[in-house]
């Protein structure tokens, strides 16, 4: 097998820095599947105002490619999808890209040992490697509230904006308070007449570093590279102190908790009260820590009123609490995330035997450092299970992976037969990262990085350095499958 047919799903950062891999080992026959009508992932998907990365962009970003002209620090989201467009344009990505093509499903051949993937138009494709970058947060979640279809106004998700409706002047309702209710709220509350925010559990926040760079930045750092080099380096301490925090150093996470109470309380004064309902009562960590200076001032604001009871229905008039008010709306706005821990779903995949995916893991989803998992030969997951990160970039994690990759389809061609990870090596694995996501700080709360049944899918539970110092490809642990 001296040239694999590789199909790769999804465009997002992930199925990009894989195919980029790839390319540069000498892999061309390469298909890259887009269900939407463009590349970008969660960056084409969420247009919503205010809508931007909380991940300074000198380190969200690949290493491989720095981009000297970032608008801001924390870049907003049409800066980040310009970007990917100009990364799929220099890199001979977009020739490789089949855009509209949803994959419904893909099955394992035990006699051919490749991969039928199955299009939405009922086209079938057959290929060796089977790569799947369809990310944690690409699929809308929506709380599930009786009477929720009855709302006769309209009502969208945040990752689903509609931009068709006009909100000036309009009571709105915001179910919701997470990284991306913490970013629209701001834009909303200038514009409606009345904002009820819906929160079930308030996020820490922390102070927004944001900075605009000025044409004299971008001079600079394009003259002087290594000065963008530093800003990476910085805001890579930064962030992976973050993890450093909830992982090994109480000491500084109960410092990054006296600075979000600090910066809550005074964001808060104009509103007597208001502190009280946004300061969480779960150590800090459990959930996403979360970056603005804009959000709070907002629910300060006399057209905003912060709702903490439960809600128990919606009419087709507004949103009613638990202790029976009635919140009359004329839109109601979706914040509730993503399924992030239903990976892959919903496509349908099976691997060897006939074994679908959602057997292996009835039990919770998990892979060999996240990208592969027995019985599934071939198969590779960019952003598997427990790689997400509790406070860095995920574009740290996917260049880790994206090498893998590389060093996984070089070995799958001298060994000329399908590699699949070796169960006991996989199960050790994950025993490991189970037993250390069970006395961590992610474990002490309710959040979408748990299963309903408390099970940790989605973190990786150590340092982003400890991924990419361990996530490395060795031969021992795969096994070569006889077709």
């Amino acid at each position: 097998m001296s040239t694999p047919r590789i199909a790769v799903i999804g465009t997002g950062f992930g199925g990009i820095a894989a195919v980029i891999e790839l390319k540069k080992r000498g892999f061309h026959d390469i298909v890259m599947l887009e269900k939407g009508s463009d590349v970008g992932g969660v960056w084409r998907e969420n247009t919503y105002p205010g809508a931007a990365c909380d991940v300074p962009s000198p380190f969200y970003s690949y290493s491989f490619e720095p981009n000297p002209r970032w608008p801001h620090r924390f870049s907003r989201q049409p800066a980040i999808l310009d970007y990917i467009h100009g990364v799929v344009d220099k890199y001979d990505v977009r020739r490789h890209i089949r855009l509209n093509a949803e994959v419904t499903g893909a099955a394992y051949d035990d006699a051919t040992g490749t991969w039928t993937v199955a299009l939405a138009g009922g086209e079938e494709l057959v290929v060796d490697v089977l790569v799947s970058a369809v990310g944690q947060l690409s699929r809308p979640a929506y709380a599930d509230i009786p009477g929720r279809d009855t709302f006769a106004g309209p009502a969208f998700h945040s990752a689903l904006w509609d931009h068709d409706v006009d909100l000036a002047g309009k009571r709105v309702a915001v179910i919701g308070t997470g990284a991306s209710a913490i970013q629209f709220v701001p834009e909303l509350q200038q514009e409606v007449a009345h904002l009820d925010l819906f929160q079930r559990t308030p996020p820490h926040i922390v102070p927004r570093m944001d900075k605009k760079f000025s044409p004299l930045h971008h001079k600079v750092f394009e003259k002087v590279p290594v000065t963008e080099l530093a800003e990476r380096a910085t805001w890579y301490s930064v962030v992976e102190s973050l993890s450093i925090a909830w992982v090994y150093s109480k000491p500084l996470a109960r410092g990054i908790r006296a600075l979000s109470r600090s910066h809550m309380k005074r964001q808060t004064k104009a509103k007597p009260g208001l502190f009280e309902k946004v300061w969480p009562d779960y150590p800090v960590g459990c959930k996403r820590i979360l970056f603005s200076n804009n959000y709070l001032p907002a629910l300060a604001q006399p057209n905003v009123d912060v709702v903490t009871d439960r809600i128990s229905s919606i009419t087709p008039t507004g949103v009613v609490t638990a202790d029976g008010a009635e919140h009359p709306c004329d839109v109601i706005v979706w914040g509730t995330g993503f399924k992030a821990t239903e990976f892959l779903a919903p496509m349908e995949i099976t691997g060897a035997g006939g074994l679908p995916l959602a057997e292996e893991w009835k039990q919770g989803a998990h892979a060999y450092y996240g990208m592969t998992v027995p019985n599934f030969p071939n198969l590779f997951v960019m952003y598997g299970p427990n790689t997400n990160t509790g406070g860095g970039s995920i574009i740290y994690f996917l260049e880790a992976q994206a090498k893998y990759l590389g060093d996984y389809v070089e070995h799958l061609v001298e060994a000329g037969a399908p590699l699949e990870v070796r169960a006991d090596v996989e199960q050790a694995y994950d025993d490991a990262v189970q037993a250390e996501l069970g006395g961590s700080v992610w474990s002490q709360c309710t959040s979408w990085y748990r299963q309903a049944d408390g099970r940790i899918t989605t973190n990786w539970p150590w340092l982003g350095a400890q991924y990419k110092a361990r996530a490395k490809f060795r031969a021992a642990d795969y096994e070569a499958v006889s077709r």
